[in-house]
């Protein structure tokens, strides 16, 4: 039985963010407490007792505080359920939380190793010794099954295929090129023992054919919900990007997200890393109407699902 919580949805900044006062966000601090939500990020297992994060947001303390499946088991003076985190880009919002993780608990960083040099590079993820935190490269299109605390299978499987996508912002300086191999990643988990799987897409800018042919029939995606509209941000007055140029599709529009996955017979269809000028949020808005008609949710974080 594979378990999934969804440790937030939000995209790179949450909601609120702390330097904005869009009407998201204002909402989010006064009338609509509801509203607020945490960046991105997935825990999973298949037998309850060891989980595996899917990225590391700079959230993750207060996120592994508000989820009881991860915490220490009682009378233990220093335990983690968490035996591993899968990265899925380098991007900070999919990095930083490592830095939360620094206490000397043993776990495995499995990421590409273009995201494991980036880690490598920077002294500052030094504080996570590499004898008690592992990293192990993954490759795009070969399947890998995480391993427990003691060696054994984990029980799951995770295949990594290439998005399109854009490598982090913050490296533009040393690396101007798109779409690199290995900038971004989409996931294909599954428990080896029920065979139910699901996609994991925290950054997509594109729906290609192939990835169609990947996701059709799925019984459960996670798909970049980051804006609604391409010019969200610079028609909010909050920015001077589209939603293409930092790598990621919209939800509405012929090309987006919403038309491109129609007629897949995807069975449930989830929305994350929503960025706080999306409309979408508003349970209330057309936007949301739209996209619930479409079968689409938006999450709270927390949320479990069964599979």
């Amino acid at each position: 039985m594979l378990r999934v919580v969804i440790l937030g949805a939000a995209a790179g900044g949450g909601v609120p963010q702390w330097n904005c006062g869009c009407r998201v966000c204002q909402a989010a601090r006064t009338k609509h407490p509801e509203l607020q939500s945490t960046q991105a990020s997935l825990a999973i297992s298949a037998d309850g007792n060891h989980w595996f994060l899917i990225n590391a947001s700079q959230d993750l303390r207060q996120q592994l505080i508000a989820a009881p499946q991860l915490h220490p088991s009682p009378g233990k003076l220093r335990h983690s359920p968490i035996t591993g985190v899968i990265l899925t880009n380098g991007e900070i919002d999919a990095i930083a939380g490592l830095l939360s993780m620094r206490e000397g608990w043993p776990f495995t960083i499995y990421a590409h190793a273009k995201v494991l040099a980036t880690l490598k590079s920077n002294s500052i993820f030094n504080v996570l010794n590499e004898k008690t935190v592992r990293r192990q490269p993954i490759a795009i299109d070969q399947a890998f099954e995480p391993a427990l605390p003691d060696g054994s299978p984990s029980g799951i499987e995770i295949l990594p295929f290439e998005v399109t996508g854009k490598g982090a912002w913050y490296l533009e300086g040393e690396r101007r090129a798109t779409n690199e191999a290995g900038d971004t990643l989409g996931l294909r988990i599954r428990d080896k023992a029920t065979d139910k799987f699901l996609y994991f897409l925290a950054a997509c800018a594109e729906v290609t054919d192939d990835l169609k042919s990947r996701l059709r029939g799925a019984p459960l995606v996670f798909f970049d919900g980051t804006v609604w509209r391409d010019d969200e941000l610079i028609a909010a007055g909050l920015g001077n990007k589209t939603g293409q140029s930092m790598g990621h599709i919209a939800m509405s529009g012929e090309q987006g997200a919403i038309a491109s996955l129609r007629d897949l017979g995807i069975e449930r269809k989830i929305f994350l890393h929503i960025n706080n000028s999306n409309p979408a949020w508003f349970a209330d808005s057309a936007e949301r109407q739209t996209a619930e008609r479409a079968g689409w949710s938006i999450p709270g974080d927390g949320m479990e699902i069964t599979l």
